[in-house]
């Protein structure tokens, strides 16, 4: 729903806009803040910090993105989420116009 808010979709965990740097989900703050440390401080300052979390993230399946998971695991979250997914747009375009207007 990012676009409602002009935003431009990317499947990066850590996406650079110029001098902006985003980064989106619970490891991806972490893939995050070691970008960041890394254009900051440097790459050995990062693995540093990295080394210090004993971070080393392997998901244990592979259904992390609509277009990665099992159809079938797709299907049931798609209508598990149906109804709030249509309340949220909703609220979300709503709250867009108001701001664009």
């Amino acid at each position: 729903m990012l676009p409602l808010f002009g935003a431009i979709i990317d499947d990066g965990r850590i996406v650079r806009d110029g001098n902006f740097l985003s980064g989106g989900g619970v490891t991806a703050g972490i893939d995050f803040v070691l970008a960041l440390i890394a254009e900051l401080r440097g790459q050995r300052v990062a693995e540093q910090v990295q080394l210090g979390l004993e971070y080393a993230p392997q998901p244990s399946f592979d259904s992390g993105r609509p277009e990665t998971a099992p159809p079938e695991v797709l299907d049931v979250v798609n209508v598990r989420m149906a109804p709030s997914h249509g309340q949220r747009r909703a609220r979300l375009e709503a709250w867009a116009a108001a701001r664009h207007a």
